[in-house]
């Protein structure tokens, strides 16, 4: 009778961990080039009742295990902006940034220049180019970025953006603020850049929406079999003690 309640409890923390994973999804929906994730489940198998002189193997018991996350990294909406700043990535690749924390990856390509002519991304970060952060000098006009990531203004060429992928996509993590960290990055190649737009967040609203009410009933139903299971336990403990007595 434990080992029912034991094993509901596991997928009702299973479930609980896959609705933190669609409410982020779908807090992020509106986010610019966020990736959703999904969650990844495996039967854990455990052997119980080891004894030599049972007359039947050892019964196995199958809990449920959250294995891992994986990131949807298929591509977003692409609106176009017109701010001569917004970039859009086509392709598998990142604008690299630098951050307190050292070099890390953004899909958000909602750039501006701030007060020193540094230009950064929506948290302050400055965007790296091949030769270090791009500079802009006051005064500075009709600025260009090309689809290989070329950046020239009124004052000529500015640099070219650092565009990453990376061989294994699932083994880059999330740091927050829309940022991720890797390692092994590699130049992009197979990425192209287009001015004036910004790529929307991956995440199907209505899927996930979906996906949350059948994570909740999944919930409740497995919360229902433990409170079933406590009763037949309490029920059956009255009737022994009844015996007893």
């Amino acid at each position: 009778m434990e080992n029912a309640q034991l094993i509901g409890l596991s997928r009702q923390i299973a479930l609980q961990r896959q609705m933190d994973v669609v409410a982020n999804n779908i807090a992020n929906i509106n986010t610019t080039g966020f990736k959703s994730e999904q969650l990844l489940f495996e039967e854990y198998l455990m052997p119980v009742a080891r004894d030599r002189d049972f007359p039947t193997l050892d019964q196995s018991l199958s809990y449920t295990d959250d294995w891992t996350t994986i990131h949807d990294m298929s591509g977003g909406a692409l609106v176009e902006t017109g701010n001569p700043l917004d970039v859009a990535l086509q392709g598998d690749g990142f604008l690299a940034v630098e951050t307190t924390a050292g070099e890390r990856y953004t899909r958000s390509g909602s750039l501006a220049i701030d007060t020193s002519g540094t230009l950064v991304d929506l948290n302050g970060n400055p965007v790296l180019g091949n030769g270090g952060p791009i500079q802009f000098a006051a005064g500075e006009t009709d600025i260009m970025i090309a689809e290989d990531g070329s950046v020239s203004s009124s004052a000529g060429q500015k640099g070219r953006l650092r565009l990453v992928e990376f061989a294994d996509p699932q083994s880059t993590t999330r740091e927050g603020s829309n940022l991720w960290a890797g390692t092994d990055p590699i130049e992009a190649t197979e990425t192209r850049v287009l001015q004036g737009s910004i790529e929307k967040s991956n995440v199907n609203g209505v899927g996930e929406m979906t996906e949350m009410i059948r994570v909740q009933r999944a919930y409740e139903s497995a919360a229902s079999l433990i409170s079933k299971q406590d009763d037949q336990r309490r029920t059956a403990i009255q009737k022994l003690g009844n015996l007893n007595g």
